[in-house]
Formats: C-alpha cells, structure tokens, sequence
C-alpha cells in the first residue's frame, strides 16, 4: 500500500472502506465539471474500481490516492495521476478536496507538494500537467504555487452550464529532481 506522509496530511491507497466516500465524490453533479463526468456511477461500478485499485501504475496508467489527515481520520479528498505515459515520463494530475469546510486550509497544497514529490523522485517523471478552467482561480493558484506555468488555453473547451469555457494547460518540468 503507498502512504505518503507530509506534516499535517498523508495520502494513501484507496481502502474497500472508501467505498461510500468514492461513490459520495463521483455522484456529486456540484464537482462534475472538474472532473469531467457526466453520469452518475452505481455503489457497484465504485465497487468494481476498489477492487481493482490495487493494480500498478504501469499496468493500471493512472493511480488514485485518498487525502487523509490522520490515521484514525477518513478521506477528505483525492489526488490523481492520470495519462501515464512511461514512455515519455509525463503524467496528468488532478485533486479535489470533497469538503468546503476543508478547502483553502493548505490541505491542497500539502497534497500536491506530496504528489509532486512521489512523481519526481520514485516514478522519475519528467513533467507533470494539469487542465485548469480558466475561470478556476483556486486551481490555478494552487498550481503555480508549485512552479506550473500555463502553456496555452484550449478554447470553448468545456460546456458548463449551457456555456463553452475555456480550459488552460499548465506544466511542471522536473528540474529540480
């Protein structure tokens, strides 16, 4: 199981007992739009992906981890490398932090450093990117806190609520690993 620790937070594998949070975060219309879904998911489909979060990151190309705060604590959010590619040593990321009464508290922040840090150093990536809504001013942020930089917008990208929105692309190099 991977468990990386940080000072306030960890992030950990995903656990069979994820599953009503898993299935919390998934049904949620409100978050849809960052994460791309567009039907809700049954406890049996969650169920199904548990079951096959063990897999590796080089067979699965992706790896989802639970937010925690403590030990004892569940998950408060989820942090993902997606579009692995071992090839060219890149990956997409992606978090969310379930909760509004857990946001802007540097939980994100900690998650990501955490993440950034695992990518680099023991999956030897060269470059990590994330899709940011233009309008996505916490994401953003967040982001190019860690040195990301918008390499360009996709334009009328995303239909969101009746609207097409723009979508940035912002990457991190690995130059410091």
């Amino acid at each position: 199981m991977i468990t990386l620790k940080g000072e306030n937070i960890y992030l950990r594998a995903l656990e069979p007992n994820d599953l009503e949070f898993v299935y919390a975060m998934e049904n949620d219309e409100s978050i849809w739009e960052v994460s791309n879904t567009q039907t809700p998911y049954s406890r049996f489909l969650v169920r199904q992906y548990l079951e096959n979060a063990h897999q590796d990151i080089y067979e699965a190309k992706q790896l989802r981890l639970a937010i925690c705060q403590d030990e004892d604590f569940p998950a408060i959010g989820l942090i993902d490398l997606f579009d692995f590619d071992p090839k060219n040593n890149r990956a997409g990321v992606g978090i969310l932090i379930q909760d509004n009464a857990y946001r802007n508290q540097k939980i994100g922040s900690e998650a990501l450093d955490l993440l950034i840090r695992y990518s680099f150093r023991h999956l030897n990536l060269h470059q990590l990117y994330a899709n940011i809504g233009t309008q996505n001013e916490a994401s953003k942020a967040l982001f190019t806190k860690f040195g990301f930089q918008c390499i360009g917008v996709k334009k009328d990208w995303n239909l969101i609520d009746g609207t097409y929105q723009d979508e940035a692309i912002y990457q991190l190099i690995n130059q410091q690993f």
